[in-house]
């Protein structure tokens, strides 16, 4: 298998495309775990959602927004590493469809930690 290097901070702030062409937000944080020597990408962060989670601000964020007014957020998607296409790291591509992806909102995170303290899924 071969590999390829591609720089993360110049894929940081890229339009990442569905399969359809259409754009579908930023990638605004990469996830990755070092194994060995590497570090091996797991997954991407991508849209509005995804700035919070990298400056690690969901409270503060959350409760900015619904102080303005907003009362369901929604803006981001967790893309395993497998499911971006960085053929052309200009232009990221989905390899599988929106609804094969988890959504990246509070209410995600809320399961998400849930499972992760108590080791279930809900």
């Amino acid at each position: 298998m071969t590999t390829r290097e591609i720089h993360l901070e110049l894929l940081l702030g890229k339009q990442v495309l569905d399969s359809n062409g259409k754009a579908i937000g930023r990638i605004e944080e990469v996830r990755a775990e070092k194994q060995g020597e590497e570090w091996l990408v797991e997954e991407y962060l991508i849209g509005y959602a995804a700035i919070l989670e990298r400056l690690s601000a969901w409270t503060i964020g959350l409760g900015i927004l619904h102080l303005l007014g907003a009362r369901k957020i929604h803006g981001g998607y967790t893309v395993p590493w497998d499911k971006l296409d960085l053929t052309n790291p200009d232009k990221p591509r989905l390899r599988c469809s929106l609804e094969e992806l988890k959504s990246l909102s509070p209410e995600a995170q809320n399961v998400d930690e849930t499972s992760a303290n108590t080791g279930k899924k809900e």
